[in-house]
């Protein structure tokens, strides 16, 4: 398959809105995870909020899809010359054209919770200005996006878990290579709920304090949020120095509804299967950015997959101590800064994690580490066994 430029890109987390804070927070070892208090949420935990949302309502003419969610996309949009960058492109190919492929967990499901507060005592019946339609439904972030730019090209979510905002990168790249569009929007948002906060604390994986992967002392998630863009078109428009999509591996290991293959043998089969359509071996990487959700399993199984096909010497961390778990918009987060990592020969070292367990063989970073950097792994790895793994490359002259 083909491989896929990068033409334009941002990201707004806990770290901040748009690609410069976030450089910086990577570069100072910052994290954005703070224990808050965030809604009506009543947990001992830590979460990675993007601060200001409940200020910044959608564009007036696309009200119906006023949530968290939207608003958090919007604010993406508009951010680092993103929403220019599309314009353009529509423009070169047109509105039917360019396509909306995006990944979430939980899409604006918060409009729902906040409807049923307020649900009739008689019947029932959530209040009659709730849209579930442009808010709740999983569609909606795609739709929103789709009705900000006018596109009128293919448009759907991938909900896949962790995973989600991953995937879509090899659903741009099929729809490209079949020639049934020119380029994509692909990326992903998941906002804050109580769905996820409430739902994670019933498993037992939210971590009391912020988390640590990769530690030996590690204890659970973090959540954050999150909004992540990438505007793609076909690798060849590439110029040197910029970053393409080389290489994407997905598979689904099925073991169980919500714990990895011991062995992480579903996680090295989407490894191996990026390093195989990039045309690379383990050694062409130079930093792997770990899905590290810092879970005791997750990291383990994640770790026996990695050091199996990379050994212990590929330098690695995960970014979650930065970000927090933002869910179905990780794997778009993370392909950032996978991107920012090599545009500037970054390999970040993780934030939180101060003794990396023993028992863990890949060499994980605590500090940030200089080094010439040309290609680049990211995994997404989502319930259910549903796995990803993207190479990113730079293009050199």
């Amino acid at each position: 398959m083909p491989a896929l430029r990068l033409s334009s890109f941002t990201l707004s987390s806990a770290l901040g809105t748009g690609l410069a804070p976030t450089l910086e927070a990577l570069r100072a070892q910052r994290s954005g995870l703070a224990h808050k208090h965030w809604e009506t949420v009543d947990l001992d935990t830590c979460i990675g909020e993007v601060g200001g949302l409940d200020d910044l309502p959608v564009r007036a003419d696309l009200a119906q899809f006023d949530c968290r969610n939207n608003r958090l996309a919007q604010l993406a949009l508009e951010t680092d010359g993103f929403a220019e960058a599309v314009r353009s492109a529509i423009a070169k190919y047109g509105a039917t054209r360019v396509g909306v492929f995006l990944g979430t967990s939980t899409s604006g499901i918060l409009s729902t919770e906040i409807a049923y507060r307020h649900r009739d005592p008689v019947s029932g019946h959530l209040p009659a200005n709730h849209d579930y339609r442009h808010t709740h439904n999983s569609y909606s972030v795609a739709d929103f996006v789709r009705h900000y730019f006018d596109l009128r090209g293919p448009a759907f979510v991938v909900s896949t878990a962790c995973s989600s905002s991953a995937k879509v990168f090899g659903s741009a790249q099929r729809m490209i290579a079949a020639g049934l569009i020119d380029a994509a929007i692909v990326g992903g948002v998941d906002s804050l709920c109580l769905t996820t906060l409430y739902g994670f604390n019933s498993l037992q994986l939210v971590s009391p304090t912020a988390c640590k992967p990769f530690d030996a002392h590690r204890d659970g998630i973090s959540i954050g949020e999150a909004a992540a863009f990438i505007l793609v078109e076909a690798g060849e428009l590439a110029r040197p120095g910029e970053i393409v999509m080389s290489g994407i591996g997905e598979s689904s290991d099925a073991h169980h509804m919500s714990s990895p293959h011991p062995e992480g043998l579903g996680a090295r089969l989407a490894m191996q299967a990026a390093l195989d359509m990039a045309g690379l071996t383990p050694t062409d990487i130079d930093y792997i950015n770990l899905h590290g959700t810092s879970t005791p399993s997750n990291d383990a199984a994640e770790d026996k997959g990695v050091s199996g096909l990379f050994g212990t010497a590929t330098p690695c961390s995960s970014t979650k101590g930065h970000t927090g778990h933002t869910l179905g918009a990780a794997g778009g987060a993370e392909a950032i800064i996978c991107a920012l990592a090599l545009q500037h020969d970054l390999a970040p070292g993780g934030v939180g994690t101060t003794e990396v367990d023993p028992r863990l063989a890949s060499h994980y970073l605590l500090t940030n580490l200089t080094i010439p950097m040309r290609h680049t792994l990211s995994n997404s790895f989502g319930f259910g066994g549903s796995n990803c793994s993207i190479v990113l490359s730079k293009v050199m002259a």
